[in-house]
């Protein structure tokens, strides 16, 4: 993974936020600012790689060349734009770039649920999976469901898996998302509700299959 370029970070008293660290790398490109955003997003965004590569080590190349990208993009970066989302659309064109080139297709990790953004009206995966009347994976082991999630969502169209992936595992709300995939926010909604909808398919039908 991208190191610290052989100086300290930034540790002003008042922390400056993402977005004043970029426009300065952007307009005097100073080592400790870059050094910064890396420590900052270092952990969040190796995670994020790993789980949509599969791959850690692929994930590991793709997050050095995600901040080359940053370096090499940074005059185009405009004040005040929100950072977070704008690193992870660079990341998320480096890690489907790199797939491509590998000949292969995403795949996601789904061994932690984690809670939707606030603005999200869906509410957590798993919870949505057994929200309305009885869960059809009532008789399944945690072991066995999360297994069972994991394989499913693989079987979604990638464009779902994606949004699922930066909607549930990442905590993006949905305009930053559809900064990152450059959809309409309502195409972010309509893809989470199309895939909740498939996975509770999925579900049923397995259900049925455990009865036969």
């Amino acid at each position: 993974m991208m190191k610290a370029l052989g100086s300290e970070p930034v540790t002003d008293l008042a922390a400056p936020t993402d977005e004043v660290l970029m426009s300065r790398y952007r307009d005097s490109v100073q080592t400790p600012d870059f050094n910064e955003l890396i420590r900052r997003y270092e952990r969040e965004l190796y995670r994020y790689l790993a789980r949509y590569l599969g791959d850690t080590s692929m994930a590991e190349d793709v997050f050095q060349n995600t901040f080359l990208q940053v370096h090499l993009k940074r005059a185009l970066y405009e004040d005040g734009r929100p950072f977070r989302p704008w690193l992870y659309s660079i990341g998320t064109h480096q890690a489907v770039d790199s797939l491509r080139k590998a000949g292969r297709h995403p795949t996601v990790s789904l061994d932690q649920q984690r809670s939707s953004s606030d603005e999200s009206d869906t509410g957590a995966l798993i919870d949505l999976l057994v929200n309305d009347g009885p869960d059809p994976l009532d008789e399944l082991q945690d072991k066995e469901r999360q297994d069972w999630i994991k394989q499913s969502i693989e079987r979604l169209p990638d464009t779902l898996k994606q949004t699922l992936l930066l909607a549930y595992y990442q905590d993006l709300k949905y305009r930053e998302i559809a900064e990152i995939l450059k959809i309409p926010v309502g195409t972010v909604k309509s893809r989470l509700h199309a895939a909740l909808a498939k996975l509770g398919e999925m579900a049923k039908a397995s259900h049925r299959d455990g009865d036969g």
